[in-house]
């Protein structure tokens, strides 16, 4: 896993670079954020990594916004003791991130507070366009190449002490683990299912495949709008390019820093 760096030297390219990476980010988070709010109002389950986060909202009265922030910052400190030394202080500027992605959930959920949904295929289009607006994030998070949500990052920082799994089914088995969490909570603190039912098992499915579709649309604008902006910008393949993680668009996935 590549270290963020600007190449040694930074200069006002780089940091322009960097800059429009976040920012692209934020949007990413934005869009994102819309998806999760639109997945708790159509009430068929949540995508995994929202499973625990909107389980524990139920259970304690918390905005998700707030229950996300709690939740992925424990995932972010769950990182530490798997990683130890290789751990690097970098890494918990996902927590920032988590905190950023928190807030607008909660912006989310009161744009679409007044929706009002009558019939299960209702629920069922919303549900969709929430898995939709998921997955057109996660591909604007791989585009921006900057720095992984909370879930993403666990399941990097496992593969770094488990070398032999691939990130795909180490992924699998992350989201396996937080929806069988989610339920395990829904059955202690409220007595039956919640939050668990067959949209997150929708989400499962098709978040990961839209979003390498998505990332096949937003990449290529990406990297102009990072590259192509600013005077005698480098091509893909220079040595600014790795201002920022490596990724991997087809696998969706991007790289901690570390």
């Amino acid at each position: 896993m590549k270290k963020l760096s600007f190449g040694g030297k930074v200069t006002k390219q780089t940091v322009a670079e960097y800059i429009k990476r976040t920012l692209v980010l934020v949007v990413g988070l934005f869009i994102m954020s819309f998806g999760v709010a639109l997945s708790v109002k159509a009430e068929l389950g949540t995508s995994p990594i929202s499973s625990v986060p909107y389980v524990l909202n139920i259970i304690t009265g918390l905005s998700v916004g707030t229950t996300t922030i709690i939740a992925n910052t424990i995932i972010v400190l769950i990182q530490i003791p798997i990683l130890r030394r290789k751990f690097k202080p970098w890494s918990l500027l996902q927590i920032a991130v988590c905190v950023v992605f928190g807030l607008l959930t909660d912006l989310a959920m009161l744009c679409v507070d007044n929706i009002t949904l009558t019939a299960y295929w209702q629920q069922w289009l919303v549900c969709i366009a929430g898995i939709v607006l998921v997955a057109l994030g996660v591909s604007f998070e791989v585009t921006a190449n900057v720095m992984t949500l909370a879930g993403e990052g666990l399941v990097m920082a496992l593969c770094t002490v488990l070398p032999k799994v691939k990130f795909g089914y180490m992924k699998v088995a992350v989201d396996v683990s937080l929806v069988v969490i989610a339920v395990a909570l829904s059955f202690i603190f409220l007595h039956n299912l919640q939050g668990v039912r067959e949209g997150t098992a929708a989400a499962a499915i098709f978040v990961g495949l839209l979003s390498k579709q998505f990332s096949k649309v937003v990449g290529p604008p990406g990297r102009k709008f990072f590259y192509h902006t600013v005077n005698n910008s480098p091509k893909p393949g220079d040595s600014a390019q790795s201002s920022a993680p490596q990724s991997d668009a087809a696998d969706g996935k991007t790289a901690l820093p570390q």
